[in-house]
């Protein structure tokens, strides 16, 4: 069997139970989590095989993430340990009208440590077909950025499907590299992008609009200004207020256009990690489906992760395809 390799940060996650502020509680609930980490737990939920590269406190706290990692068989192996402290976030969670926040401690945490040296990237990609990565973790530090890039480097030479989720964040780009060109670099050994106009315009400087005209045109001058990218998926989240909000998904690969229907998720249990299960979703969607079902796959998976707590999505592939199948009204199985 294939095996896809995601690389980046494992993170905690604090939050008090369900919907309390911290100042209301004097208990926590923990996740484990991390944009990459979040992809490659779902993929192997599908049943894929999926090695996560990281740096993680060599302490119980370390030994518990890789137990956990463990669990749904994701092979650690490649992952290198710290003296460092693994990073940790805060998240309050939301609803209805009031957001939900998030506070990090992740400035000098385990992965902040990491740098390409550490990582045998020959032996991590031996068995792979499949690389993705995120615009989170060049952010980081620069570490990780020359980290991913040896990797990236590599697995374009070995002929590997790479997907990008370029994620721009702006408060995270603290090390001194620029985000745009820095992304722009990573991009031109990557096959896949995942990203709407929001991160075309980031890389390219461009100022396209939302409409599907815009989205068309912008996918088309990126392919152009980056020929290995062969296809740009898009996911689309209205939200209503903080508790109820409609997913679904776009395409252009390099032939056609498509868009897909509306999931209407009226009850959020759980917001976070939900870009995660989309490109977890249409990964293993790509290497099964063509591709419109693999976005609309990807779409499903994305809807379905708002109903399970913490940071990753436990649906199965009977419960996305039942999705697709128009089995949204979560009637109990008996």
């Amino acid at each position: 069997m294939s095996q896809i390799v995601t690389f980046g940060e494992v993170l905690m996650r604090l939050s008090p139970p369900g919907n309390r502020k911290f100042i209301q509680s004097n208990r926590l609930e923990f996740y484990f989590g991390g944009t990459e980490l979040n992809v490659g737990i779902s993929i192997a939920n599908f049943g894929g095989r999926v090695k996560h590269i990281s740096c993680i406190s060599d302490d119980f706290i370390g030994n518990t993430a890789i137990s956990y990692l463990n669990k749904f068989d994701v092979d650690t192996s490649s992952i290198v340990r710290s003296s460092r402290p693994l990073g940790v976030y805060f998240l309050e969670v939301g609803a209805v009208m009031r957001p939900s926040a998030i506070s990090y401690n992740r400035s000098h945490s385990s992965f902040s440590e990491i740098e390409a040296s550490m990582v045998d990237w020959d032996s991590s990609l031996k068995d792979a077909t499949w690389f993705h990565w995120t615009g989170i973790t060049p952010a980081l530090c620069k570490g990780a950025y020359e980290t991913l890039k040896e990797g990236l480097i590599l697995a374009r030479k070995k002929g590997i499907t790479v997907t990008a989720d370029p994620t721009y964040r702006s408060g995270l780009w603290k090390y001194g590299k620029d985000a745009k060109s820095t992304l722009s670099e990573l991009l031109e050994y990557s096959t896949i992008f995942i990203g709407g106009v929001n991160e075309i315009n980031e890389v390219l400087g461009t100022d396209y609009g939302y409409s599907n005209e815009d989205f068309i045109e912008a996918s088309k001058l990126l392919i152009e200004k980056y020929p290995s990218i062969e296809k740009v998926f898009d996911k689309i989240r209205t939200s209503l207020n903080s508790s109820w909000h409609k997913i679904r998904a776009r395409m252009w690969n390099g032939k056609e256009f498509r868009e897909s229907e509306d999931l209407d998720i009226t009850h959020v249990v759980d917001r976070i990690g939900t870009g995660d299960a989309f490109a977890a979703g249409l990964i293993f969607g790509l290497q099964h489906y063509e591709d419109y079902k693999a976005m609309e796959f990807g779409s499903a998976a994305c809807a379905l992760k708002h109903t399970y707590e913490g940071d990753v999505n436990f649906a199965t592939v009977k419960e996305v395809e039942a999705i697709l199948e128009g089995n949204t009204t979560g009637r109990l199985k008996r």
